[in-house]
């Protein structure tokens, strides 16, 4: 179930109410433009697959021939950490097994990635709020 507040869609939960959106990038094993063709099509419909199977929203997708950007909606039993190792291992594993060029890479993806939360709200927004003097009634 959703809840529309001020024009933000939020998911209900049994005990709680949000919503938690997150833009990922991560890169191929030293940054290979291995992303093309019929891997690039078939990594689009494993994310997708992944996305589906959790209850997450991919909002948007690129798949450059040298990166991924994802911006998902996930869920609150899942940490950043664990929708990434989702996304990464799952494509890994199917990729590999599909694509023998793709084993001779010593692994698909770096064990690095890029995240940021995003929100309607700023990080200044929020601050001032919390520092505001309404919340100290000594």
């Amino acid at each position: 179930m959703t809840v529309n507040l001020a024009d933000r869609q939020y998911r209900k939960y049994p005990h709680s109410v949000g919503c938690a959106t997150v833009h990922l990038c991560w890169i191929p094993k030293r940054r290979r433009a291995v992303l093309i063709g019929d891997v690039k099509n078939d990594l689009g419909k494993i994310l997708n697959d992944v996305a589906i199977e959790k209850g997450w929203f991919i909002k948007a997708l690129e798949i450059a021939p040298d990166h991924v950007h994802l911006l998902v909606e996930y869920d609150t039993d899942h940490s950043i950490a664990q929708v990434v190792k989702a996304f990464k291992g799952r494509s890994s594993y199917e990729l590999r097994a599909k694509y023998p060029h793709l084993k001779r890479m010593p692994s698909m993806w770096t064990r690095g990635y890029f995240h940021d939360t995003t929100g309607k709200v700023s990080t200044a927004v929020i601050l001032a709020y919390i520092n505001d003097p309404h919340h100290s009634k000594n």
